[in-house]
Parts: C-alpha cells; sequence; structure tokens
C-alpha cells in the first residue's frame, strides 16, 4: 500500500522561498517515478514538477520552470519541491504523487497548502 504524507507547506511573501517534503511509505521508493501537483481554489490540478526513478531527470511546467525544483532522497523514501520567487499565482494545495513514466498519477497524498501573500 503506497503512502504519500507532504509537508512544508505555508504563508510566504512574494518573492520568498518555501521547500515541499513528501515522505512515502514502500520498499521500491527509489524504483517510482514521483511528482508534484498544484490545485488553486476554481482551477483543475495541473503537473508541476517530475522527477524520473532511474537517472534522476526532470521535468517542469512552464509556469515553474527557473524557479522551482524538485529532488529525490531514496534513503529517506522522500521527494522535495524547492520553490523560490514565489508569486501569488502559486498559491495552490500541493499534492506529491507517485507517477507513471509519463507522470500520470497513480498514488496521490493528502496535499499541503502553499499562499503567496502580494
Amino acid at each position: 500500500q503506497v503512502q504519500l504524507v507532504e509537508s512544508g507547506g505555508g504563508l510566504v511573501q512574494a518573492g520568498g522561498s518555501l521547500r515541499l517534503s513528501c515522505v512515502a511509505s514502500g520498499r521500491t521508493f527509489s524504483m517510482w517515478h514521483m511528482g508534484w501537483f498544484r490545485q488553486a481554489p476554481g482551477k483543475e490540478r495541473e503537473f508541476v514538477a517530475g522527477i524520473n526513478w532511474s537517472v534522476g531527470s526532470t521535468r517542469y511546467s512552464d509556469s515553474v520552470k527557473g524557479r522551482f525544483a524538485i529532488s529525490r532522497d531514496n534513503r529517506k523514501n522522500t521527494v522535495f519541491l524547492q520553490m523560490n520567487s514565489l508569486k501569488p499565482e502559486d498559491t495552490a494545495v500541493y499534492t506529491c504523487a507517485r507517477t507513471a513514466s509519463d507522470y500520470v498519477p497513480l498514488n496521490w497524498g493528502q496535499g499541503t497548502q502553499v499562499t503567496v501573500s502580494s
């Protein structure tokens, strides 16, 4: 059974930074593709960033490219999302997911709220 628990969300001023963490259960975490998604009020959930299990290659949405960085620590079953230069439009519930190789989500965490004030 896959369990994903996010932390690190909060309130930050525009231009600030936050680091989200997602701890996963499962003995084969190192073989999982992982992704971060977000959903703003009144909007559909969207892909933010993903990281491949085998070579650590990453992918980002255009809206966060150059500002956000996804990484993982397989020894700690954890995936991170470092968010810099935050903007009010980054305000959303951020959720990590185990994904397929094309970053289609397979299992979801519960999400963590990120609020960026102007």
